[in-house]
């Protein structure tokens, strides 16, 4: 475990159940160390509650056993996929994403707010891409979910509530201008106004990024 907290790793697959400490506490220690490194929980703990727990400490995916040898690898690839580095952009102006005085590198996987570097985790790094790239349109938890987390939690949980909190602490709290707008019973916006006009539902679009 010592070897987890020094090394430098592509991405970790790690088990809840541990000899000497629990995962869920590991990867605490380590992102509170603000190493950010991907992790994957393989582990037999499959209830919902432990599921949540995993991604809400900051997981990047949660399998349970018995697993498939193929998802576990189409898991870690999609995972992979995410870092930067991966694959060399086509047109590096294309992924820089500006609004209002937010920058986001999305190759570099690095943003900027007012010129103030922003500490993400890769999940909340994932969701304000996400959220950037469909700046302007409310995204529903559903939608989200099945692009930020591949459909890998129970649909029903507030796992999405509770990164969107975490990534406004971040984002919004400390600056007077807030980006993130949630419309009720709609979903989530990024946008660079203020407020919405009153009564404003949004723009619900569910369709898949192009």
């Amino acid at each position: 475990m010592s070897a987890v907290r020094v090394g430098s790793f592509d991405l970790i697959l790690l088990d809840v159940m541990l000899p000497c400490q629990d995962g869920f506490s590991l990867l605490q220690t380590l992102r509170q160390a603000d190493n950010q490194t991907p992790v994957i929980f393989l582990t037999a703990r499959g209830a919902v509650e432990d599921r949540i727990r995993g991604l809400e400490l900051g997981a990047d995916d949660y399998i349970t056993k018995p697993f498939s040898p193929d998802e576990v690898l189409a898991r870690i690839r999609t995972v992979l996929r995410r870092l930067p580095g991966r694959a060399a952009p086509h047109n590096a102006a294309a992924q820089v994403i500006r609004i209002g005085d937010l920058e986001l590198d999305l190759h570099r996987r690095r943003a900027l707010r007012a010129g103030r570097r922003l500490v993400l985790t890769p999940k909340e790094f994932s969701l304000l891409s996400l959220l950037a790239r469909r700046h302007g349109q409310a995204l529903s938890r559903t939608f989200i979910a099945d692009e930020v987390w591949d459909g890998a939690f129970e649909k029903g949980t507030n796992v999405v509530d509770v990164h969107i909190r975490r990534l406004r602490a971040k984002l919004d709290d400390p600056f007077e201008q807030k980006l993130i707008v949630t419309l009720r019973g709609v979903g989530y916006m990024l946008t660079d106004v203020a407020s919405l006009p009153p009564g404003s539902p949004g723009t619900l679009d569910q369709r898949r990024p192009r």
